[in-house]
């Protein structure tokens, strides 16, 4: 059973379209604005994505630990959805977890994320999802250092860096 599987919920529709930051012109956040979802099928998403990407962010997959390529990055840039290009994590709020996945404590703005119950795999954690398109991002643990008290642990095949 794959955790897509293990994950599956009954939730409510989502809405048409969604109140996110983006980037501008000049690659600068700007917003929020109203944004259309986006909503592919498996097939489109297939020919748009690797086999790894695909797996993890339409799959609900994992990437082992210290192996995502964003893990250890430290120069300054935005961290984008990598199915439909949303600004999702800045450099300034990441930070060393120690755990081997790229960590931040908060996204760029809160409406560019979702966060769903997850019950697969007989643990009970919190899934992040990409608030235009529903891509698996990771899990948020409430361990995080100040001043959120939050960890955003991301999959780095979910992400595509844009540095400044």
């Amino acid at each position: 059973m794959t955790a897509a599987e293990g994950n599956k919920t009954s939730r409510p529709p989502r809405p048409a379209a969604v109140r996110v930051m983006v980037l501008d012109e000049q690659g600068a956040l700007s917003g929020p604005v109203e944004s259309p979802r986006v909503v592919k099928s498996d097939a489109e998403w297939r020919a748009l994505l690797t086999p790894e990407q695909f797996a993890i962010a339409r799959g609900k997959g994992t990437e082992r630990a210290f192996c995502g390529l964003y893990n250890a990055r430290k120069e300054p840039g935005l961290y984008l959805c990598v199915c439909c290009g949303l600004p999702l994590f800045a450099s300034d709020a990441k930070f060393d977890s120690g755990t081997g996945w790229p960590s931040f404590f908060r996204p760029v703005h809160e409406g560019n994320v979702v966060t769903e119950p997850d019950a697969s795999f007989g643990m009970v954690r919190t899934e992040i999802l990409c608030a235009r398109c529903d891509a698996h991002l990771g899990h948020v643990f409430p361990d995080g250092p100040p001043p959120t008290g939050l960890r955003y642990c991301l999959n780095s095949a979910s992400l595509v860096f844009r540095p400044r």
